[in-house]
């Protein structure tokens, strides 16, 4: 039986869904693919792998507001997508089919890109050629899916800039304002497992894109018709521009300019153990602290670039068994902190000492917390803000962020932006700050300034005159962002700044947990966790949608036993933000419990999974209560945790 006659026997007996059998028709008879295209199909189908067929093709990879990401490496690879592994363990070929990250959508992404931005030229007059810069991290492809991008850019006639070797998040995001291009992208996966990638982009302001750029690109990636992508496929680099050292130091000297006392984090000469748990960190964080006068010990082990991640379960910071081998190294070398940043360096992880000298971990949301803190601090010593405060001064965070980062801005005098999840939303509140800042200045003083080259007084007096001074930023998902000139979480200048933080903590005598401590007697115990839910696939996105529409149509009026006493819809109810801009519609909840509690859920956006939050707040009167509220706390928050899991399971069968 030929191939087309089986994918057609499959989808009438059911093996098959409707839209799998329509993508993997039209690719099988594809007479224009590359011949290792049609045999990978051809081995899968011949396998009967209808499960793996309708994971490929059961859909377009979704190419969303900020880019894609998804499997590059299916579950079942073929024989001719091995082909003979590198030394890394990449096999010769990405995955084929419609909902996987591979050449094709690869050049789909980029051809999509490339018609936006020379229409959006176009339309403002610009007669530039369409600029592009692209970086990578260390995963399967990375490399081989950046040089078709900037390949792909160029045989459309625009101009590619990359980076010889892997470089982190930020500094792609730093790049791009600093060349002038019209828009980024990074080739990572963030902190996903070794058999993903993804293609985020970015505007020409640094941040990724938002509306009204955003939903324009996805329309232009969507129109990108399969027959058009093969000519694309083979590399031409003759005219792709490769960026020097000078970029390398450009953005280590934004890193290091964020700290705001760099004799004093000198002189306290901290030791800690720093790991990029395979990935891009070391490249700027290692030299921007031994810069600063920290000394750095690595972990051999997990120094070394590598796709597979080999040492850890997950590349991701949040994960207590990502930093085991860090903890290990610093208990062996008597380092106080430990620091670890995921593949390509836009989240950090840290372990503290406490005052028994025990390393313990912190939470992306105690993390926040104590950074938001202390730069509100230090930026009021240093003269930088009024001592009072500003209401022109703001922190920036998401929704499911802590609130005890709004609790420590309210008592310093500056305010609280809350934004959607995704750092995306902060880029875009920095945009529209500094586009303020430049309409008043040239009303007022009739001249523009280059913002990017202000030092940071400079800046400060600036914003705080004609917009709002940005302080800090932040998101529970360990993202930390402390400066404007780079617009998307930065782990490299986040190492720096909480190595300040310590710095100044141990000169005063404290651990950082006792300093949190005290953060609690004065504004409130608040205690975070998350519960999450992934499903997989073609059935597993059924799920996910169940669960998403059913608390639309049914919100619990009850879960662990408290009462459900508030809900906010922000698919259906109109929020503003503190600054009255309106907060784009999505399909996210937020919960409020009588005992003072709440909790969020949302579907991830970079992950196959949904994503509970909860959120507690006790008063604490005296120091001593502290350990007992903690427990009792922690205690309660676990029943609720289970109580909104077993929901969520129900609510996934439809």
């Amino acid at each position: 039986m030929g191939i087309i006659k089986k994918i057609q026997a499959a989808a009438a007996a059911g093996d098959l869904l409707e839209s799998t059998a329509e993508n993997l028709n039209v690719w099988a008879q594809a007479d224009y693919l590359p011949e290792w295209a049609g045999a990978s199909i051809a081995e899968l189908v011949k396998q009967g792998a209808w499960e793996e067929l309708n994971d490929r093709f059961y859909r377009e990879l979704a190419f969303g507001t900020g880019g894609m990401r998804g499997r590059t490496i299916g579950k079942v690879s073929t024989s001719v997508e091995k082909g003979s592994p590198n030394e890394a363990g990449s096999p010769a070929y990405a995955a084929v089919g419609t909902n996987v990250l591979n050449d094709f959508n690869i050049v789909r992404a980029t051809i999509g890109l490339y018609q936006y931005v020379s229409a959006y030229l176009a339309g403002t007059g610009s007669l530039d050629r369409p600029r592009f810069v692209i970086a990578h991290d260390v995963r399967h492809f990375s490399r081989h899916f950046c040089l078709l991008a900037a390949s792909t850019w160029t045989k459309l006639g625009g101009q590619a800039l990359i980076f010889d070797g892997p470089r982190s998040t930020p500094q792609l995001s730093f790049a791009v304002r600093e060349y002038h291009a019209h828009c980024g992208a990074v080739i990572t996966a963030s902190h996903n497992p070794p058999h993903d990638n993804g293609f985020k982009v970015y505007f020409g302001d640094g941040a990724q894109v938002v509306a009204p750029h955003a939903e324009a690109i996805v329309e232009q990636v969507q129109a990108v018709d399969l027959k058009t992508i093969p000519p694309f496929l083979e590399l031409d680099l003759s005219r792709v521009i490769t960026l020097g050292a000078e970029a390398d130091d450009a953005y280590l000297a934004v890193v290091e300019s964020n700290v705001l006392d760099p004799e004093g984090m000198r002189k306290e000469a901290l030791k800690v153990v720093f790991t990029p748990i395979h990935g891009t960190g070391g490249i700027s964080s290692i030299p921007a602290l031994k810069n600063m006068g920290v000394e750095v010990v690595e972990v051999p082990e997990q120094a070394a670039q590598d796709a597979r991640f080999p040492t850890v379960v997950s590349p991701n910071p949040e994960n207590a068994e990502a930093l085991e081998m860090a903890i290990a190294r610093a208990e062996a070398s008597d380092a106080q902190i430990v620091l670890a940043t995921d593949p390509d360096a836009d989240r950090m992880g840290v372990a503290v000492r406490n005052a028994e000298g025990k390393l313990v971990l912190l939470t992306g949301n105690i993390i926040g917390t104590l950074l938001a803190d202390y730069r509100i601090t230090t930026l009021k010593e240093a003269g930088v803000i009024p001592p009072e405060g500003s209401p022109r001064a703001a922190i920036i965070k998401t929704f499911v962020t802590s609130p005890m980062q709004e609790a420590v801005a309210s008592a310093n005098g500056v305010k609280t932006v809350n934004t959607l999840t995704g750092f995306k939303w902060i880029g875009e509140k920095l945009a529209d700050y500094e586009a303020e800042m430049q309409a008043g200045l040239l009303e007022k003083e009739g001249m523009a300034v280059d913002f990017d080259h202000c030092d940071i007084w400079t800046r400060a007096d600036l914003m705080l005159e004609y917009a709002t001074f940005f302080i800090f930023g932040g998101e529970e998902s360990y993202g930390y962002l402390s400066g404007d000139r780079v617009r998307d979480k930065d782990a490299n200048a986040a190492v720096v700044m909480f190595c300040e933080m310590a710095a100044y903590l141990q000169s005063q005598g404290m651990t950082i947990p006792e300093h949190l401590d005290s953060l609690y007697m004065e504004h409130g115990y608040h205690q975070e966790s998350t519960v999450n839910l992934y499903y997989e696939g073609a059935a597993g996105s059924l799920k996910i949608a169940n669960i998403i529409a059913s608390y639309r149509s049914n919100m619990p009026e009850e879960l662990g036993g408290l009462k459900v006493i508030g809900s906010t819809d922000f698919g259906r109810d109109q929020i503003l933000d503190i600054d009255g801009k309106v907060i784009p519609p999505q399909d996210f909840y937020f919960l409020e419990l009588e005992n003072g509690y709440s909790f969020a859920v949302r579907g991830s956006g970079t992950e196959p999974k949904i994503k509970s939050y909860l959120f507690a707040k006790q008063s604490v009167t005296e120091a001593g209560e502290l350990p007992a509220v903690k427990a009792a706390t922690a205690e309660q928050m676990q029943s609720l945790g289970a109580a909104i899991e077993a929901d969520a399971r129900k609510r996934a069968e439809g």
